[in-house]
């Protein structure tokens, strides 16, 4: 679905005589169709920039991006991009566009032409697919933050997008917002098999994915299974980032000679391990 081959990307420089800002320093990464994907990294990793190439909003000045086939530097290509990749940003506010749900839903596919009969399914279908079935009437500026996400969600698949890329769409959030995100974005993957990128620096949230991609200094330096990636809790750190808080307290309580069984990643994990239900009773 994605996948790029020394990918490297600079900001011009602020100044007359100035040197270019590097940001992306040779990515190299896949992504199959129907996979979810973490991308984790300190402010500053690179990791939104990253998100932003992958629907061609930024090309490369170095290496090579190919998005469902497409070279995202071939100007030719970003109508197939921007029809294959959907993209959802951290604000719901700034994406929302009409003050009826169902036409804020409608209005991606109606700006790529679609018939109004197909137009009609595909917001019934995105609406229900997040769990917004009965808002469709509502005015977005009255829902929650969590409400509106979803919405911005349903637009997206409104249109048809083979993947989704959120960019830290639950960051302003509160939990109760952020669950009922992760829940419908997860259950589009899992259900639809649609391929999801989510950019967060919620630990909990990609663990929740089926790989992990941890950035620093806009570098690719760990790529593994959420288990495998927060196992290894101290290089975690390292690169100033945490690890589910769950898993932390595992870990501390391995430090302190409790023979916790792997790595923890869930609190459902945490109180079926045998050990750790003896310690607490």
């Amino acid at each position: 679905m994605i996948k790029s081959q020394g990918l490297t990307f600079e900001y011009p420089a602020y100044e007359e005589g100035e040197a270019p800002v590097p940001v992306l320093r040779g990515i190299d990464l896949s992504i199959a169709p129907g996979e979810f994907v973490a991308i984790v990294g300190h402010n500053g990793s690179g990791k939104s920039t990253l998100a932003r190439h992958f629907n061609a909003l930024l090309t490369p000045t170095g290496g090579t991006l190919w998005v469902n086939g497409f070279d995202t530097s071939d100007a030719k290509s970003l109508w197939g991009i921007r029809q294959s990749v959907g993209m959802l940003f951290q604000n719901p506010d700034n994406q929302i566009v009409a003050s009826v749900v169902e036409e804020d839903v409608a209005f991606g596919p109606e700006n790529l032409g679609v018939p109004p009969e197909e137009i009609r399914q595909r917001v019934a279908a995105a609406l229900d697919a997040v769990g917004m079935g009965a808002f469709a009437q509502a005015s977005p500026h009255y829902l929650s933050g969590g409400q509106k996400q979803r919405i911005g969600i349903a637009g997206v698949l409104a249109m048809e997008p083979s993947c989704i890329v959120l960019d830290e769409p639950t960051a302003m959030l509160d939990p109760a917002g952020r669950k009922s995100v992760l829940e419908a974005v997860t259950r589009l993957n899992h259900e639809k098999g649609m391929t999801v990128v989510l950019i967060t620096h919620f630990m909990e949230e990609a663990a929740c994915a089926s790989r992990v991609v941890v950035m620093d200094k806009g570098r690719v330096v760990m790529d593994d299974a959420p288990r495998a990636v927060f196992g290894r809790v101290e290089e975690v750190r390292a690169l100033g980032l945490t690890v589910p808080q769950v898993t932390a307290l595992a870990y501390e309580l391995a430090q302190q000679g409790v023979p916790v069984q792997g790595t923890i990643l869930t609190v459902d994990e945490f109180l079926q391990d045998p050990v750790i239900r003896e310690v607490l009773v």
